[in-house]
């Protein structure tokens, strides 16, 4: 009989899925993050999806592309013996650890992470009932309970816990629908600070975002009225901002076209392809563009910012913790976080102009605010402590084989 073992957390993510070093980064925070608190953590891949975007030809092997790609991952930051790939389809494989190990590790972890809630529950992720939902996209779901989705309904119920980056969520001024019957807790992507603290000269002219242009497949229907997802229908609101200030801004771009991108270089905007710097093996050229920019501008999702359900970017959150001011715009993060200075949250053009001079006009100060409010609000500590409690893991250990990133990874 397997005994759940209390400094054991395993966090089941998608990183072959969706290859690109934003997902890296963001996975990579959770589990270093959790090891500096002395917890032994394993990763695992659960979630079924065919890896096609790391396959090169359809006669590619693409699960073993896809475990190539995750045991590299973790060679680079140390827990080369600690990460499984399941593959969920027919004929079953497994890499990195056995099925016997995963099965095992699964009844002896005192939680399992379902990191952006991507994984379809199977039953030896329940059997313990130690199974924790982490949404980092809120509204869909929500939604989708206001209309008592069964799908959806299922699948939370087989959650012990749910949280979610929507922290404004049950707010007054927050519109996204709350259910009776599922509770959902606040939180936000941690960070490592020093993967991050005390890199780039500081010393860079133009502002930058990494993004989707447009992703028109998905959108929701709430109270006769549509909600996007993609974000060129906000972009396209400040599309003549570079007309409005001698500042200058660049958007590193994936899902646009080249009629897009003639469109915002008319308008003055910087045009760069996206996965120039952030394919996923790659991760250390996209921190690079994160640090050597001067800051980040950047726009919401529609729905986030007219049902204000607090959500902030985790990528907004590494500009800061590098100590580069933030610009973006207003989903009701500003009721949690501290803006006006390293911060900025926006709703008009005007409220963009005057961040961006109140920024230029003192840049020191704007970047000593940025880091304090990473450190203060979204280091890993913080975060994944609070996390923690409430689902009763209170016992801080000690710390076994955390390791910086090394110069060159």
């Amino acid at each position: 009989m397997n005994i759940a073992k209390p400094d054991k957390i395993v966090v089941l993510g998608l990183m072959s899925h969706f290859p690109v070093a934003g997902v890296v980064w963001q996975t990579i925070h959770y589990l270093i993050g959790l090891q500096r608190l002395g917890y032994n953590v394993f990763y695992v891949e659960a979630h079924g999806c065919f890896p096609s975007m790391l396959m090169q030809s359809e006669d590619d092997d693409g699960p073993l592309r896809a475990a190539a790609y995750v045991a590299e991952i973790m060679n680079r930051f140390g827990l080369s013996d600690h990460w499984a790939y399941d593959t969920r389809h027919e004929p079953r494989r497994f890499f990195g650890m056995s099925e016997l190990q995963v099965k095992n590790l699964y009844a002896e972890a005192a939680v399992l992470i379902n990191l952006s809630a991507a994984t379809l529950p199977l039953p030896e992720h329940t059997a313990t009932d130690r199974l924790v939902y982490l949404e980092t996209d809120p509204v869909e779901v929500q939604i989708d309970l206001l209309s008592q989705k069964r799908e959806t309904i299922e699948f939370l119920q087989d959650h012990c816990a749910l949280f979610t980056y929507g922290e404004n969520f049950g707010k007054p001024d927050c519109v996204l629908p709350s259910s009776d019957r599922f509770q959902f807790l606040p939180t936000r992507q941690p960070v490592v600070m020093d993967f991050w603290e005390n890199r780039g000269s500081g010393g860079a002219t133009i502002f930058t975002t990494v993004g989707n242009w447009n992703q028109p497949g998905r959108r929701r229907w709430f109270g006769g009225e549509v909600y996007h997802w993609s974000k060129h229908f906000e972009f396209m609101k400040f599309i003549s901002l570079p007309s409005h200030t001698r500042q200058h801004f660049e958007l590193a771009l994936g899902s646009y076209t080249e009629a897009d991108r003639q469109m915002l270089e008319r308008h003055g905007w910087r045009v760069r392809r996206a996965l120039d710097i952030s394919k996923g093996l790659d991760f250390e050229a996209y921190r690079g563009y994160v640090c050597d920019s001067r800051g980040e501008f950047t726009v919401a999702k529609d729905q986030n910012i007219r049902l204000r359900s607090g959500w902030f970017s985790d990528r907004s959150a590494t500009y800061l913790a590098v100590g580069r001011p933030v610009i973006t715009q207003e989903t009701g993060f500003s009721n949690i976080l501290p803006t006006g200075e390293g911060l900025f949250a926006f709703s008009t053009m005007d409220e963009i102009l005057a961040a961006v001079d109140a920024i230029n006009s003192d840049y020191p100060r704007h970047r000593r605010a940025a880091f304090e409010i990473a450190r203060a609000y979204f280091g890993h500590d913080v975060v994944l402590k609070r996390l923690l409690r409430e689902i009763g893991l209170n016992r801080p250990r000690k710390v076994r084989g955390a390791r910086k990133l090394k110069k060159g990874d």
